[in-house]
């Protein structure tokens, strides 16, 4: 591969999570991201809302107009990002509460939903949101750091890259002071259902 050239998806094997403790530095560390030239639709941004509830029920929007007329009431923030990441949802999460979702996860987080716990096995069975996880690619050997970061109150910034690019944008988080970072090794997932 020649240095002009970006890597294909198929070798975008790490998974970057930096954790923040307010959606704004998420928000801003994610714009700054794209203005780098970052592959927008390798980025996910998700935190739990201030709402409370046990409903499974998820309803998410691809459709930018209809995100902004559905979710745009939810804060300027999330608007925003929903306004330039791929992807956008509100989900209720059993045993968590509202979590809002913008980029990739949410289709893993739909997905989730659907295919329900037997996609897991074991402890790392927590929530739709571990199983959302796992079906993104992270090891879940670390699904239930990010889980107990969600349940918090923080807001994840997730990144998918290639392994050659993954020290440039690891220490582009770093600079954010984030609570943590996870670089972490993409993890192939199969689907059963």
């Amino acid at each position: 591969m020649e240095a002009s050239e970006k890597p294909s998806w198929r070798e975008k094997n790490r998974i970057l999570v930096a954790v923040y403790a307010d959606l704004g530095k998420a928000q801003s560390v994610a714009k700054r991201l794209i203005d780098m030239d970052f592959q927008m639709d390798m980025i996910s941004v998700l935190g739990r809302m201030q709402a409370t509830g046990d409903d499974n029920l998820g309803i998410y929007h691809l459709d930018i107009g209809d995100r902004v007329k559905a979710w745009g009431t939810q804060g300027a923030l999330w608007g925003g990002l929903w306004g330039f990441l791929v992807g956008a949802g509100f989900f209720m999460i059993s045993g968590i509460g509202a979590v809002a979702a913008a980029g990739y996860i949410v289709e893993a987080i739909a997905g989730g939903i659907a295919a329900g716990a037997g996609t897991m096995a074991g402890a790392a069975a927590l929530s739709q949101l571990a199983i959302a996880f796992h079906r993104t690619g992270i090891p879940e050997t670390e699904i239930r750091a990010l889980h107990k970061a969600i349940e918090d109150g923080h807001y994840l910034l997730m990144l998918r890259c290639a392994e050659s690019e993954a020290g440039k944008w690891k220490e582009l988080l770093i600079s954010e002071l984030p609570l943590e970072v996870h670089d972490l090794p993409y993890s192939r997932v199969i689907d059963k259902a």
